[in-house]
């Protein structure tokens, strides 16, 4: 199995930066595509940002583009998400999550895709 661990929500007034961490425990190389998705209330779970495994592509979502950057750290079984110039529409619940299989532009975001997930951390952007 696969253990994935978030850390660093908080709340910020907007204009702010948060960066997230998601710690990867267990079956590791079993961390194909990774990804970032956050769910408000009465919102559905949506995908932020998505990450090849060796990193070298990366993907987001059209209301995030220069604004959060993904990453990952394969050597410390670390998935980051830098956010900055936060808006209170970024405000939810944000998950890390990975699958045992490659992902691309058209598939990064299919949330039944993925196989292991996260418990989240908040963000609560203020205005």
């Amino acid at each position: 199995q696969v253990q994935l661990v978030e850390s660093g929500g908080g709340s910020v007034q907007a204009g702010g930066s948060l960066r997230l961490s998601c710690a990867i425990s267990g079956y590791t190389y079993r961390t194909y595509c990774m990804g970032w998705f956050r769910q408000a209330p009465g919102n559905e779970r949506e995908g932020v940002g998505g990450i090849s495994q060796g990193g070298s592509y990366t993907w987001y979502t059209d209301s995030v583009k220069g604004r959060f950057t993904i990453s990952r750290d394969n050597a410390k079984n670390t998935l980051y998400l830098q956010m900055a110039s936060l808006k209170p529409e970024d405000t939810g619940m944000y998950i890390c999550a990975a699958r045992d299989s490659g992902c691309g532009s058209d598939s990064w975001s299919l949330d039944y895709e993925y196989q292991y997930w996260g418990q989240g951390t908040q963000v609560t952007v203020s205005s």
